[in-house]
Formats: structure tokens, C-alpha cells, sequence
């Protein structure tokens, strides 16, 4: 039976998730501040302050699951711009009855020795990672007392269409393509887990689905861990273009920059992701919700085409 589904946030997971849930024959409304159409057939968008409680409720009414896919991308803005987003999209939840799915991400872990599972505390000393790891805990406590049902799903570094400016990978791949010179952050020779995006939205929908999943947190399935430099050069390879050479940034030069740019600043705090080895260990979701990672040669070629 055809469901109704709220999608906040049109970025690339939001645009995702909507997608999806279209191509079952689910009705799908996406909102966003300014109600922008996603070009998505058979969806529905509507212009909406998703931190009005009130209003969020009324559009959210009769759902059966409110999809938090929002991403406030200005880093300087998130103590401002999370806490009442967050708090709307709970009461929406809790008035409504929605199951409540939440775009996650590994920050709330902080610094780690060793693959990310869902079971290690989050323990994060940044105040990105200490804020989203207190918006999850609100979610959990609310779903522990019975009041939501909630579930958030965990993802690595975004690679896939419609990532942009947003992903380490993508943001130094349109001048990669031109073959030139690319400067990337921190060590560019360790393993990393990148995410395909379209991976975030098939899990974020089943772990909706799936009530004996809710009340916790998931890992994403990701395919096997590459350096930043070995991604970039397969994704050039999947669009028949040769290697470009790799510079690095690192930390103390982001730290140096931070000391007049804000923004800098704050990504200069996050530089622990490219310093080790920062993988995932999904063993567990693959074997819950029987989800494998789309092939990576098609991630590759997806994320060049998506440019």
C-alpha cells in the first residue's frame, strides 16, 4: 500500500531518498526553505521552515516516516542552525507518529584506533562532533521512552552524483579532469572509506522500514577503503582520463589558515580523518539488512558522470 513519506532536505541524499521511495510508488513531498523543485517525477516539494515545529508538524500529519536529510553546510553556522532544526524534527516525529530516520555521520566517534562500529561510544572533542552526537543521543532517549521511533544511519565521506563541493573527492575532480595539479587535505596515501551517496539513501530507507533496526545507529555499506589519492585516480580512470598529481595540505597549514578564516578553522578541527586510517566496519548491517555496497567501478563512473 502506497505511503506518504516527508523528505526535509533536497541535497543529494534528500534527492535520493526521494527518488527511491517514488520509483516504489510511495507519495513523497520534499521540503526545503525555499521549496525548489528536484525535477524528480511524481514528487511533491513544498516551502517550508522545518524549525517551526508547528508547521513541520502540519506538512509531516498522516506520514509514515519523516526523513531528516538536512545538511547545514556552512560549518561557522551548525550551533545555531541544529539545535532548533533538530528539536523541530523530534516533535514533529513525536506528534505525528512518523518513524523519525536521520542522516548521520561519523563525527560524534571523534578521533578513533581502529574500524568505526556502531558500538563504540561516541566520544567526539569537536563541537561539530559533540553537537551531532547530542542531537542523536535527544533522538535515542526520546525513542527509549517510547515517545518516537527513531534510527540514524552513519556514513563515511561522500563519492556518487550530486556531491559537489561537499566531498573531498569531488570537490578537486573538475579540475582533475582538465588534468591539472590538485591539492587535497591532510595524508593522501592512507585508507579511507568513501560512501557512495546513493548506498546512504537505500540504507537510510530500509532502516525506515525495518522497525526491529530502530533505536540505534547503523553503518552505511561501503566498499573496501582507498586513499584519497587511489579514489581520485579510479574515478579519473572510470572517465578515461589519466592521473593528476596529488599536493598535500596539511594540518598545520588548515590550522595556520584557520587563524583568519572561520571557516578554515573549523575544517582544520576535522584534519584527524586524514591523518590515519579512518574505515568503517558495516559486518554488521550487511548482515541485518542483507545491503551490500554498490560495485565500486560503478560508484567510480557514477561519481565521474555525476560532474
Amino acid at each position: 500500500m502506497s505511503q506518504h513519506h516527508v523528505v526535509i532536505g533536497a541535497g543529494p541524499v534528500g534527492r535520493h531518498v526521494a527518488a527511491l521511495l517514488a520509483e516504489r510508488g510511495d507519495r513523497v513531498t520534499v521540503a526545503t526553505r525555499s521549496g525548489r523543485d528536484t525535477g524528480l517525477e511524481a514528487v511533491g516539494h513544498l516551502a517550508l521552515d522545518a524549525s517551526d515545529a508547528d508547521a513541520l508538524t502540519r506538512a509531516t500529519e498522516g506520514a509514515a516516516v519523516l526523513y531528516n536529510c538536512a545538511n547545514p553546510g556552512d560549518y561557522t553556522q551548525w550551533e545555531q542552525t541544529w539545535p532548533p532544526l533538530a528539536a523541530s524534527l523530534l516533535t514533529a516525529a513525536e506528534r505525528t507518529e512518523a518513524v523519525y530516520a536521520i542522516t548521520g555521520n561519523l563525527y560524534p566517534y571523534g578521533p578513533v584506533d581502529g574500524p568505526m562500529r556502531p558500538d563504540l561510544p561516541d566520544a567526539a572533542t569537536d563541537h561539530k562532533g559533540i553537537l551531532r552526537a547530542r542531537l542523536w543521543a535527544d533522538a535515542l532517549a526520546a525513542h527509549d521512552a517510547g515517545r518516537v521511533r527513531a534510527v540514524e544511519v552513519r556514513a563515511s565521506d561522500y563519492v556518487g552524483r550530486g556531491i559537489g563541493e561537499n566531498g573531498h573527492i569531488t570537490r578537486v575532480l573538475p579540475a582533475a579532469l582538465q588534468g591539472k595539479a590538485v591539492s587535497m587535505v591532510g595524508r593522501t596515501d592512507l585508507p579511507h572509506t568513501f560512501t557512495d551517496v546513493l548506498d546512504v539513501a537505500r540504507m537510510l530507507v530500509a532502516a525506515a522500514d525495518d522497525p526491529s533496526s530502530h533505536g540505534r545507529t547503523w553503518m552505511v555499506p561501503s566498499n573496501a577503503p582507498r586513499s584519497q589519492q587511489q579514489a581520485l585516480t579510479e574515478v579519473l580512470a572510470a572517465a578515461g582520463k589519466p592521473p593528476v598529481t596529488v599536493r598535500r595540505l596539511p594540518a598545520g597549514m588548515l590550522r595556520a589558515m584557520g587563524l583568519v578564516s572561520p571557516m578554515m578553522r573549523e575544517i582544520a578541527q576535522m584534519s584527524y580523518q586524514w591523518t590515519a586510517p579512518y574505515v568503517v566496519d558495516d559486518t554488521e548491517t550487511r548482515a541485518h539488512f542483507g545491503i551490500e555496497p554498490t560495485p565500486w567501478d560503478e560508484v567510480c563512473r557514477r561519481t565521474a558522470d555525476g560532474v
